[in-house]
């Protein structure tokens, strides 16, 4: 199978209809995930800022990912499927399917992110003339960024996977591989495109993490490094105190300061 697999990916026939269902899936991935952050992200630092709406926001996360992708997928089309004309009939109700199922992580990574800021940094903010919006995103929005890019990349993995349940409807992407495969039986090219998806989404994951490493401050991550032989900030636990040796038999350690005796003249 592996061969199979491997002819079928590096056939020159199959390269063109790669490419473009390739684009197709990102597409999808990345205007769905967009969406869904344009709606979180703004509700979950609401939330996370204000205290308000928390029950809310850990109740409604449960419940939408328990939601079946695949039976929400089709009650919207044929609920929206009459309505509208074109590919939009089906564009527009796996896009909506997409959406519910990346908000939740990126909401409750938010949120969560925030909340957890620590009150001394708050409060030291405010002490210094701040006002709340100018807490919320000098302060408190840098700090939560490990966890929001968190929520960001659990749901576009989410997405990329999901993505494929567009080609049951009739749409591009990945999926389509599966669903032309099982139609006529071409396992190499059912395993193709299940390989396709999952190398996707491992590289999409290694793009964010590269973005999140250069987008989080080293202040947050604890990446520091000081330059050899110049000491950082503040005083560092277990620092002895520098010594010297003096020309002798024994070494002396020198006082950080001295005190000098004046000796008078004896009459």
């Amino acid at each position: 199978m592996i061969n199979d697999i491997l002819a079928w990916l590096t056939d020159p026939a199959n390269r063109d209809d790669i490419v473009q269902r390739l684009l197709e899936h990102l597409q999808y991935v990345f205007l769905a995930t967009g969406i869904a952050a344009v709606i979180a992200i703004p509700a979950g630092m609401w939330v996370g800022h204000t205290g308000r709406g928390k029950f809310a926001v850990v109740n409604i996360s449960g419940f939408a990912r328990a939601i079946p992708t695949l039976g929400l997928l089709f009650f919207i089309v044929l609920w929206l499927g009459p309505n509208l004309t074109g590919d939009l009939a089906f564009l527009l109700p796996s896009l909506i399917v997409l959406v519910v199922l990346a908000i939740p992580p990126i909401l409750a990574g938010t949120y969560a992110g925030i909340d957890e800021v620590d009150p001394a940094a708050r409060d030291a903010a405010r002490g210094m003339g701040m006002r709340g919006w100018q807490v919320l995103f000098k302060v408190e929005v840098p700090c939560a960024l490990p966890l929001i890019f968190s929520g960001l990349r659990s749901a576009l993995l989410q997405v990329v996977a999901t993505a494929t349940i567009a080609a049951t409807v009739g749409l591009g992407g990945l999926g389509r591989f599966l669903i032309d495969g099982l139609a006529v039986r071409d396992y190499p090219q059912m395993a193709s495109g299940a390989v396709l998806v999952a190398a996707l989404a491992l590289v999409i994951d290694l793009v964010a993490a590269v973005v999140q490493r250069f987008a989080v401050s080293r202040g947050i991550t604890g990446r520091f490094r000081t330059s050899r032989g110049r000491p950082g900030a503040g005083t560092t636990a277990g620092t002895e105190p520098e010594t010297t040796t003096q020309p002798g038999p024994h070494p002396t350690t020198e006082s950080p300061t001295s005190t000098t005796t004046t000796v008078g003249t004896v009459s």
